[in-house]
């Protein structure tokens, strides 16, 4: 039988997503994590952060705008250490397969969900071990990156579900700059004012909250003119893990190396 992974500030055991793994070596994992995701990511990017002021004491929801596989290790590096912050997602059946999926099991800040499959109560079950834990949740509500710096697509009710079902505030982060990498590139976090969700969780009050969202983060998205493409590299590195619905970059053509290594979309 593990051990129990944290304790709940009213004495009870919490076990929280991913494998089971003793409580000090996941917190040892963690802060390393968080420690050198912030100095890969201030030693190559200008990365400054606004309204940190803002941010609530403790727990809450952050939804952030979503442009490259990076605005994780982003947030990683700009937002506060404590409480210890989670990211919902990816969509995987097996966390053991792929370099990027056993990393981030390894560190043990990942809530999967399985894509196909209803995993509304899993999925449901997971967000609130990470609550009841005192940890706060990153979600990319649009559910897939886009490009072009002021676009905000839709936003999933999740993050609006999860919000009113914890009865926790839901922060906007618009994350501007990410859409192409590049050495000393700037890269701006800008922290909305956090949103107190009211009500119980029907169909009527998330999608009202969920429209307040997006017009907060379309607001905060605003004022970030759209990046060049850099060099080779930097367009390489870029793209290495986007997952694009489409295949590709929209609007790039396809190179010969694309067309090589392209999957095929499903409908």
């Amino acid at each position: 039988m593990p051990e129990p992974e944290v304790l709940h500030a009213d004495g009870r055991s919490v076990e929280l997503p991913g494998p089971p793994v003793h409580p000090l070596r996941r917190t040892i994992r963690y802060w390393l994590a968080r420690a050198l995701a912030t100095l890969v990511i201030r030693s190559l990017l200008r990365v400054s952060v606004e309204g940190r002021g803002s941010l609530p004491d403790g727990p809450c929801l952050y939804c952030f705008s979503h442009q490259s596989w990076v605005d994780p290790f982003i947030l990683m590096a700009s937002l506060p250490m404590r409480p210890r912050l989670y990211f919902f997602g990816p969509k995987e059946e097996d966390m053991s397969k792929g370099g990027r999926n056993r990393l981030m099991s390894w560190v043990g800040n990942a809530v999967p969900y399985k894509p196909g499959k209803n995993d509304l109560l899993g999925a449901t079950r997971r967000v609130k071990q990470v609550f009841d834990a005192g940890g706060s949740l990153a979600i990319a509500a649009e559910g897939r990156i886009h490009f072009g710096e002021g676009e905000l697509l839709p936003l999933n009710e999740g993050a609006a579900f999860f919000a009113m079902r914890a009865g926790l505030p839901v922060v906007p982060v618009a994350i501007n700059g990410t859409s192409w990498l590049g050495f000393g590139r700037r890269v701006r976090v800008r922290i909305g004012r956090p949103i107190q969700p009211v009500g119980r969780p029907t169909r009527e009050t998330v999608t009202d909250l969920t429209a307040t969202i997006w017009r907060d983060l379309q607001e905060q998205v605003g004022g970030f003119p759209d990046q060049p493409p850099p060099g080779r590299f930097w367009r390489w590195l870029t793209e290495i893990f986007n997952e694009w619905p489409e295949g590709r970059r929209p609007g790039r053509p396809a190179s010969e190396g694309d067309r090589r290594h392209e999957r095929p979309v499903s409908d």
